[in-house]
């Protein structure tokens, strides 16, 4: 082990002896992290234990690219992939004795049988050390929850029952980093695995960081427009997206958190009395044509009869499905059909 990588475990080291008497007692979890599940796409190495987990929604994070890592920036990637989606992060503790080797080509080899294609792979100090500091740096740990307890020195004279925390306890010693892309049902997952030694030489166990992203559209309708904005939309273009109208997959019913869009669209129509509007609706381009006529057709009949009801004169207002006729994004992506989903008011 260099004088480099002896620096961290010592620090941890420190903080752990100087923990309270009743924490600094705990030794290795026994249990699985509260909530935390493995991942459907790979299993855990047998008799790990997953002591970190994390899954958010919907968020951004950084995974290398073919590149690995920067030669002109310090510890960063060359061509990072910067990616939004679900992510969920995984850290697991092997049992005792097994090497950081052994379990990561138990992960490769399943992730090559499952269809993996792989971008980067690092075994080599050289990249090791940047490509730590670069996943590390990020503070990825901070989005996960961790099991309570320490991971205990079984080695070494001087070692033997000291403690280190376990939050993200990789290190570059004994160190394989593989990022690349699964496909599951149509989608492409983002997949990193990071294993080395956990902490340190004298835990004698293997870590494992394994972060997994989903391409999913972020949530929409979140934010109305507000009756000046709807206004000024349609002053400046004669229409205006009305991102707050919400429907479940397939329906024509508006969902209830529509109302505020509806009250937004009701003031800004109150205000303009002479003003005549059509209701547009627009779908993706999944089913049918005249699938998709039918369902943009019912809901924007489904917003104008919510809009008499609270008052505005039905002469003022005209349904039109167009169906995907009028894509504002690439439908190839997830995130593009998102978009195109939409209702629009345009003058008349």
């Amino acid at each position: 082990m260099t004088m480099r990588t002896l620096a961290l475990p010592t620090a941890l080291l420190t903080l752990a002896l100087t923990a309270p008497a009743a924490r600094a007692m705990e030794g290795m979890p026994t249990a699985d992290v509260k909530g935390g599940v493995d991942h459907p796409v790979i299993s855990r190495f047998t008799g790990s234990l997953l002591v970190g987990y994390g899954q958010q929604d919907w968020a951004a994070t950084v995974l290398p690219g073919a590149g690995g890592t920067s030669k002109t920036e310090r510890n960063k990637f060359a061509d990072p992939v910067q990616l939004e989606g679900r992510i969920t992060r995984l850290f697991y503790l092997s049992p005792e004795g097994k090497t950081p080797l052994e379990v990561f080509r138990n992960q490769q080899q399943a992730l090559m049988a499952a269809g993996f294609k792989p971008r980067f792979l690092c075994e080599v100090k050289d990249c090791l050390a940047p490509a730590y500091f670069a996943i590390t740096d990020e503070d990825r740990g901070k989005s996960m929850n961790w099991a309570k307890g320490y991971l205990v020195g079984v080695r070494g004279s001087n070692f033997k029952g000291a403690r280190w925390g376990i939050p993200m306890s990789i290190t570059w010693e004994e160190g394989h980093i593989l990022a690349g892309t699964l496909s599951r049902g149509g989608t492409t997952l983002q997949v990193l695995v990071f294993t080395s030694q956990a902490a340190n030489e004298y835990t004698d166990r293997a870590a494992s960081y394994i972060e997994i992203v989903e391409p999913k559209a972020m949530p929409t309708g979140q934010v109305t427009v507000d009756a000046k904005a709807i206004a000024s939309g349609l002053q400046a273009e004669g229409k205006v997206t009305l991102n707050g109208i919400l429907f479940d997959t397939g329906k024509t019913e508006l969902k209830p958190d529509s109302n505020a869009q509806l009250d937004q669209m009701v003031a800004a129509l109150k205000a303009q009395p002479a003003a005549k509007v059509f209701i547009v609706g627009h779908t993706d381009n999944v089913g049918s044509v005249d699938a998709n006529v039918k369902l943009s057709q019912g809901r924007a009949q489904a917003v104008v009869a919510a809009l008499t009801q609270r008052g505005i004169a039905a002469n003022r207002l005209a349904a039109y499905g167009n169906a995907g006729y009028a894509p504002v994004a690439s439908n190839a992506s997830e995130d593009g059909r998102a978009k195109n989903r939409r209702v629009e008011m345009v003058l008349q």
